[in-house]
């Protein structure tokens, strides 16, 4: 029998439902293997214990026969898969507890695979998006947020743009077909942004007025 660790959630990758007038446009997570790659940097660990092994073989060679010179470096080959297995652990973990959602008026990150958060990001928070697409169609789209709001790098690590440490950004990171999820986020952020933003001012004689922004 399969246990869903979400199943508190009113609406998959949200921690209650959504208000009156907002919708979900888009929903998606991270590609396992591609967070492997780019978040965690299995290809330099690979690249790494495989140096090792070249160089404990290479070593070896020059007193023993070539043959019993292999059998050096299988070790660190083995060491090596068993650190890339552990890292694609990890990123599939991550993507499987990651939910990333697209609304009309936010974008929502549900992140966090021991320590579950979400994090609501406004449209009017957000000064600008950058999309970094990669030739398979997935790619990473990170946004620069403005005013004071802070988030923190090491909260939300994977999911923000890497090395962005004293103004984080927060990303989707390793999404499928990347082009059409930015192009889904630029229509709604302009129609959110280009709305009028309705107030309630008091008056002096102590009647209200409704004013537009």
């Amino acid at each position: 029998m399969s246990h869903d660790d979400f199943n508190f959630e009113p609406i998959k990758g949200l921690p209650e439902q959504l208000p009156e007038g907002e919708h979900i446009l888009w929903q998606g997570a991270p590609d396992p293997r591609l967070l492997a790659r780019e978040a965690l940097g299995v290809r330099w660990v690979a690249a790494y214990f495989a140096l090792l092994a070249f160089w404990r073989v290479g070593v070896s060679a020059a007193d023993v026969p070539f043959g019993i010179a292999i059998m050096h470096g299988v070790p660190f080959v083995i060491s090596g898969l068993v650190a890339c297995g552990i890292l694609y652990g990890i990123a599939y973990v991550q993507a499987r507890s990651t939910v990333y959602t697209l609304t009309n008026k936010r974008v929502a990150m549900r992140i966090g695979a021991a320590l579950t958060m979400t994090l609501n990001l406004p449209y009017t928070w957000i000064g600008t998006a950058k999309l970094d697409l990669k030739p398979s169609g997935h790619g990473t789209l990170a946004f620069e947020l403005i005013g004071e709001t802070r988030i923190s790098y090491l909260m939300s690590w994977p999911h923000v743009r890497p090395w962005r440490m004293a103004r984080t950004q927060p990303a989707l990171r390793c999404i499928p077909d990347a082009q059409n999820v930015a192009q889904i986020f630029a229509e709604a952020a302009e129609t959110r942004i280009s709305e009028p933003r309705i107030e309630r001012v008091s008056q002096q004689d102590g009647s209200n007025a409704v004013a537009a922004e």
